[in-house]
């Protein structure tokens, strides 16, 4: 199970995250978000990590950003992915290649599937799948749709979020089945402040969860 632990603003997160197991970390670049972090001390934080031997992909997650700033962003901090949770076009993101997948929040499978043919890239994770709610671009701590999710992770290497945290992940993985899981405020004291054994007691959970056969996860 591959896990990504988004909102890092800190070294100390970042190292914490990857020491745990995480193989992605998310460096969120929406100025309105508690878990804003600049380009500048991004970069700092990659090269720091990278310079100390710690492996992980960086993955930048943007909201209706202008493809030029990404781009200019994923240069400047050495970017290997690109999630977009704002209201972006297939058409800005396929300006962005293979770097990009897009973060949706379907109310219901037709409008799921409708999402995944027209954002599904061909690497993994294909989409990110998180919960629906009017007017916020993720990050809610809100639990998603799990029947949802579980149909379209039949089709496609998806990344799950919403609302998860170190006692539900388990579940989640087992219910829904997806390539990865996401989280933010589940592993944090407060918005935007990380908790090191949330962090290692999320991704222990998550690993260890299996796959079974969920009916009634509505």
């Amino acid at each position: 199970m591959i896990v990504k632990i988004c909102g890092i603003k800190k070294i100390e997160d970042a190292i914490t995250a990857i020491d745990a197991g995480a193989e992605l970390l998310g460096f969120n670049f929406y100025p309105q978000s508690s878990r804003y972090i600049t380009p500048k001390d991004c970069a700092q934080i990659i090269a720091a990590l990278k310079d100390g031997g710690k492996e992980a992909i960086h993955v930048g997650v943007f909201v209706n950003e202008t493809s030029d700033n990404v781009s200019s962003i994923i240069e400047q901090c050495n970017l290997d992915l690109v999630q977009l949770c704002g209201k972006e076009s297939k058409e800005e993101m396929s300006t962005l290649g293979q770097l990009a997948f897009k973060a949706v929040g379907p109310k219901s499978i037709p409008e799921g599937d409708a999402l995944m043919r027209r954002f599904a890239r061909q690497n993994a994770p294909t989409i990110l799948v998180d919960a629906y709610k009017k007017g916020a671009y993720g990050g809610t701590g809100e639990i998603g749709d799990w029947a949802i999710a579980r149909h379209l992770a039949r089709q496609a290497p998806i990344l799950l979020a919403g609302g998860l945290n170190p006692e539900n992940v388990s579940e989640a993985v087992a219910a829904v089945n997806p390539w990865g899981v996401d989280v933010a405020s589940g592993v944090e004291s407060s918005p935007g402040v990380k908790d090191a054994s949330k962090i290692f007691a999320f991704i222990k959970a998550a690993k260890s969860g299996k796959e079974k056969e969920v009916t009634d996860v509505r």
